[in-house]
């Protein structure tokens, strides 16, 4: 027990953090309501939560260079734990928005990358092996589990629990038992603290992210909803452009300040490592999957099929149970199959879990092909995560691991923004379109209604429930059979939306595939410490 204390630390910190943001999402009507404000609002204030993660995540790391890992990870625990205090205690929007988006935001960004570096510093061999793979565990199954927990808490209790039990584990348990966590040798300080490759990175990410949770609200390309248009097409492709640019002045910068014998924020000599790359780049597919196939998930649970938080929650059990199986299993095989064929299979089978879960989408449910679906992709995506972080750590010394552990952080954000944007841009655009196609093949559906239709769809689409559809259509005034033609089309428009958000999850997943190539050949989980 006394060797595994420290993974058992820092697993409870992931779980933590990848909890939070799960719990968000599935209390956000009960929040509304609690704190008088609106979905809208709650909105950004989980796309700020995402864009402050992504956009310091770098610098978090940096600072775990200069500080020491574990003075990190407890600096970043304190401040997550203030912000989760604050969040739970909140008697209206703006100071939530401050504790939750903000606080906890910048608290995440020190600890994660220290959790990456700290695993790899207590670890090595075998064993760094099955403890990534317990930390990837912990983090696929805390983001499955998320819904289940989340929608229990709020339903019995308050979603304001939540938060408060997250400040007593911290205080409790995590920072009682971090003096166990053995820190690791750092990099000696070359010069001041690279605040232009702050700024730089933190506008690179920040534009990105920003563009891409966008989308779905914004438009990908054609306008729905966006604050500003560029030449009559949404701002979202302009922004990341100009995301992309800030992003390659910011690495110029970095190799600059690195030939000068400065202290760049990170090296950019790692993304020269071919296994490194193709590792961040698997990481990416696979948060890209995660994130997509969550966000579409509730919505068809909650409604088409009608089920609360909860009972969405006990529907996604499986996945949850398969991911924690499987990522312990996988860092086992690590030590005879190579990280390539098992992270390709897991890539794999997670598309072909999706496949199965577009066919278990229609009105009423097939439960058994739905239940097999959530297995098959949660034992893809924990065989995958169980050799992630073994194989990024692996790519360099372990002086460099908070630098490694920084950029998996921004692949994990970058790849869950992708997945909700590209999935939630497919749904809302496709559900508008489809809408009022099918609308207009309904005999009962006049000329009329099928032009209100298309004013009201104009401008962005909503996925709610056919109760919904029916109250606001009878509210109107329309006769019965207007009202039973609307709500038909509607709801065929939805599962076919819901579908095709879900192809373009696995199309990318399949894809992805080809950016794998240059995982390691032969397996790591016997190797020794790595060496630059």
């Amino acid at each position: 027990m006394r060797k595994w204390l420290p993974i058992v630390v820092l697993g409870l910190a992931q779980f933590v953090m990848v909890i939070d943001g799960t719990v968000m999402n599935v209390s956000i009507t009960t929040v509304v309501s609690d704190l008088g404000t609106t979905v809208s609002a709650m909105q950004l204030a989980i796309a700020t939560f995402t864009l402050t993660m992504a956009a310091f995540m770098l610098a978090g790391a940096g600072i775990g260079d200069r500080l020491g890992r574990r003075r990190t990870f407890v600096i970043g625990s304190v401040i997550y734990a203030v912000g989760s205090l604050i969040t739970a205690l909140a008697p209206g929007f703006a100071t939530l928005f401050v504790g939750w988006s903000i606080v906890e935001g910048l608290g995440a960004v020190l600890v994660i990358p220290a959790i990456a570096a700290l695993a790899a510093t207590n670890y090595e061999g075998r064993d760094r092996a099955v403890a990534y793979g317990i930390l990837g565990g912990i983090a696929g199954a805390a983001a499955a589990a998320g819904p289940l927990i989340g929608g229990w808490v709020t339903s019995e209790f308050s979603w304001r629990w939540v938060f408060a039990a997250e400040t007593l584990i911290i205080a409790l348990v995590i920072l009682p038992l971090t003096p166990r966590v053995r820190d690791g040798a750092r990099k000696a300080a070359q010069g001041r603290f690279d605040l232009v490759g702050v700024l730089l990175s933190a506008v690179a990410m920040g534009l990105i992210v920003l563009a891409l949770v966008s989308a779905s609200t914004w438009g990908l390309i054609r306008p729905i909803d966006p604050p500003v248009e560029f030449f009559g097409f949404s701002p979202v492709i302009p922004i990341v452009l100009a995301g992309l640019v800030v992003g390659r002045i910011f690495l110029a910068w970095e190799n600059r300040l690195a030939d000068r014998g400065g202290a760049p924020l990170v090296g950019v000599d790692l993304l020269g490592i071919r296994s490194l790359r193709a590792g961040l780049s698997a990481q990416m597919i696979l948060y890209f999957i995660i994130a997509g196939t969550f966000f579409v998930l509730p919505l068809y649970l909650q409604t088409v099929l009608g089920l609360d938080a909860f009972e969405s929650g006990l529907r996604m059990l499986p996945m949850s149970v398969a991911i924690l199986v499987m990522a312990l299993a996988g860092s086992r095989l690590a030590e005879r199959i190579s990280p390539r064929t098992i992270i390709q299979a897991g890539i794999g089978l997670a598309s072909a879990g999706v496949v199965l879960l577009i066919g278990s989408i229609t009105p009423d449910a097939r439960g058994t092909l739905f239940a097999l679906a959530m297995a098959v992709i949660g034992i893809g995506l924990g065989l995958a995560i169980s050799q992630i972080g073994n194989v990024n750590l692996s790519a360099a010394d372990e002086s460099r691991s908070s630098e490694i552990g920084g950029l998996q952080g921004t692949t994990q954000n970058l790849g869950s923004s992708l997945g909700v944007a590209l999935a939630g841009t497919v749904l809302f655009i496709g559900l508008a379109a489809t809408f009022t196609t099918n609308l207009s093949s309904q005999p009962a559906a006049d000329a009329g209604v099928q032009a209100a239709a298309a004013e009201a769809t104009a401008s962005g689409i909503q996925v709610v429930s056919a109760d919904q559809v029916d109250a606001a259509v009878t509210g109107a005034g329309l006769p019965p059979d207007q009202v039973d033609a609307v709500v038909q089309s509607y709801e065929a428009a939805k599962l076919q939306s819901l579908r095709g958000a879900l192809v373009i999850v696995f199309v990318v997943g399949v894809l992805g595939l080809l950016l794998t190539g240059g995982l390691p050949r032969e397996p790591l989980g016997a190797r020794g410490p790595p060496v630059d």
